[in-house]
């Protein structure tokens, strides 16, 4: 059977009413194959767990297999990748969660698989306070090169978007509509960006209107694809209380950024920490720190040691660069202490390695190579 045919299947199984995914999984375990699900006798399937007659007849019903076909000539005409749970392409965090979502359609460049992700969620209300604090995020983020996940929604989520677009930072936007339907409309021009540096996800098929129970599904998808979510502004209630508490049941670091007391946008982050649900979140410094995050780890260590010559540097300056690369972060008085600069004149060096793009400065005075 071609792979064509195979994912043909697949599709279908997604397309049965009165099915999950916790389901599908468990009946292509059982059945060895999509295909020999749909070839499997009412009656063995009767014999599997969870598996009742409603849902036995109706994978009796080939004219799924149909919609399937039609399926995957829209995605090839769009451009958009089917990806299957058994797909290479499939993100490896969500294949861990038993109730990811077998299907995905996705359409971008970014790599589902990168090794660093970050979700930046927070509230559609947002105030000036979060959209300066989620801006900070991203361009604090940007030498980890991490993929930022976020929902595409009003406030937090686009402002996210939009600034890791300004500082070339890798950014994924999940869908709770189809990947045709970008919602909201206002975000369309976005959304087409991202996908040149990023992309757009979903696991609701094409021409699918969003609805309010999809969204909670979208965020699943969203804490389920970060090794770490952080939530800028929340109310009391909202979807991202709801990403956080998906990410909690994942296993996964929760931070949220305080806000200030009696005001409505701050009430869920404040929750949140106070229920110790997530970590104060006060720097990037607490996510690496948690994530035990390299600035400057193998790969890029290669391409320092190729691009960073010493000899173009002063001697003072390449006492500090050799510091910084031996130790990737260091805060300004370790550098004093460990190069007997005097503090004074240090900041001054600093500053001039760092106009000359070779540092970058970090929250709470620390400083790190900048990998050109």
């Amino acid at each position: 059977m071609s792979s064509t045919e195979n994912l043909q299947y697949q599709i279908a199984l997604t397309l049965i009413p009165k099915i999950g995914d916790v389901l599908i999984r468990q009946l292509i375990s059982y059945c060895g194959g999509a295909e020999q699900v749909f070839k499997t006798p009412v009656a063995k399937l009767l014999k599997i767990p969870n598996i009742g007659k409603t849902l036995a007849q109706n994978l009796q019903d080939k004219s799924v297999l149909d919609r399937a076909s039609k399926i995957i000539e829209e995605a090839e005409k769009q451009q958009v990748a089917l990806l299957f749970y058994t797909d290479k392409n499939y993100p490896n965090r969500l294949k861990q969660l038993y109730d990811a979502p077998v299907l995905l359609y996705y359409k971008g460049k970014a790599d589902l698989n990168h090794t660093k992700t970050v979700a930046i969620v927070g509230t559609r209300q947002s105030t000036e306070y979060g959209k300066n604090v989620t801006e900070e995020i991203i361009e604090d983020l940007k030498p980890f090169n991490p993929l930022v996940i976020s929902g595409l929604a009003y406030g937090i989520d686009i402002i996210a978007h939009k600034a890791c677009l300004k500082n070339a930072v890798p950014t994924l936007g999940v869908m709770a509509s189809g990947i045709d339907l970008i919602y909201p409309y206002q975000h369309k021009n976005v959304s087409i960006q991202m996908q040149e540096m990023g992309g757009i996800i979903t696991e609701q098929t094409f021409e699918t209107q969003p609805d309010p129970r999809f969204f909670p599904q979208r965020n699943r998808i969203i804490a389920g694809m970060a090794d770490v979510t952080i939530v800028v502004e929340a109310a009391a209630k909202g979807g991202a209380l709801i990403t956080a508490e998906y990410a909690n049941n994942y296993h996964r670091d929760v931070f949220a950024v305080p806000g200030q007391l009696g005001k409505s946008f701050s009430e869920g982050c404040n929750k949140l920490i106070k229920e110790r649900k997530a970590e104060i979140y006060t720097s990037i410094q607490d996510v690496v720190e948690t994530l035990n995050w390299d600035l400057v780890g193998h790969e890029k260590n290669q391409v320092v040691k190729q691009t960073l010559d010493l000899s173009a540097f002063t001697e003072e300056e390449s006492q500090i660069m050799a510091l910084l690369h031996k130790n990737q972060v260091m805060e300004i008085d370790e550098i004093a202490w460990q190069s007997q600069i005097h503090i004074a004149k240090l900041s001054s060096l600093l500053l001039n390695l760092e106009f000359q793009g070779v540092l970058k400065s970090l929250p709470g005075k620390k400083y790190a190579i900048s990998v050109r």
